[in-house]
């Protein structure tokens, strides 16, 4: 068995590259982490049907000979895996250190793994619907701050491009990418803002924040990129202590 796997408190990027990977490989099954965003918990629920993926619980529990690894390059381990299981990495994020010797490795530095996927679709001759259109948009534009951040790159823009070519829906994306916080995220994403401070790094600024979500489950991707959005740093640490540990 092949499948695609993603980072946990999944955001429209990963979700987005779970089935970009499938389109262009329909053999590797696309798995759901157990913990998804709350905009992506409400997309699954109007648009779901029209994707195939999984949930961890409904695997077969047979042998998993490879694993694709997208968004992400931390790797959960699973039933059915083994020394044996071979890992590919598709991500956008600086390359670790500490990775497997025998790991296949596609690290680009771009503004969004989607982007990367949505490239090879177009040299694939890949079509798509208005809905999957949408997801790999919002997987672009939720990672890029709607190609505002200073980590856009041309090749984000022409990807975006290429999928409103395709019939991606921007009242549809709007709406997912402008939810509001919830009661709980506001107070955190207050806590963070009261806490924020800023040191200027050889020119950078540089904004480092702590936070307290022990009392609540909610997920902490979405008030990164508000606060990002609020100070526009060079970069952005965030420390939020979680019931289940610290979370950066």
């Amino acid at each position: 068995m092949q499948i695609i796997l993603t980072h946990e408190h999944t955001d429209f990027d990963a979700l987005a590259s779970l089935f970009g990977a499938h389109l262009l490989n329909e053999k590797f099954i696309p798995v759901l982490p157990r913990q998804l965003n709350r905009n992506l918990r409400t997309f699954l629920t109007l648009y779901g049907h029209e994707f195939p993926f999984i949930e961890q619980r409904d695997l077969s529990g047979a042998k998993i000979d490879e694993v694709l690894l997208v968004d992400t390059q931390s790797l959960v381990t699973i039933k059915g895996m083994g020394k044996k299981t071979r890992v590919r990495v598709l991500d956008h994020h600086p390359l670790r250190d500490d990775l497997p010797d025998d790991w296949n490795l596609r690290i680009e530095i771009i503004g969004a793994t989607a982007t990367l996927l949505t490239e090879d679709l177009v040299a694939s001759d890949k079509h798509l619907s208005v809905i999957q259109a949408t997801l790999l948009l919002l997987g672009i534009y939720e990672d890029t701050g709607s190609l505002s951040y200073a980590g856009t790159m041309p090749r984000d823009i022409r990807a975006a491009a290429w999928l409103l070519e395709q019939g991606a829906d921007l009242n549809i994306a709007n709406k997912f990418l402008n939810t509001p916080l919830s009661p709980e995220q506001r107070k955190i994403y207050d806590e963070l803002c009261a806490n924020a401070v800023t040191h200027e790094i050889n020119g950078h600024q540089i904004v480092i924040a702590c936070g307290d979500a022990r009392d609540s489950g909610e997920e902490i991707s979405s008030l990164a990129h508000k606060l990002r959005d609020l100070l526009d740093p060079d970069a952005l640490f965030i420390f939020v202590k979680t019931s289940s540990g610290h979370l950066i």
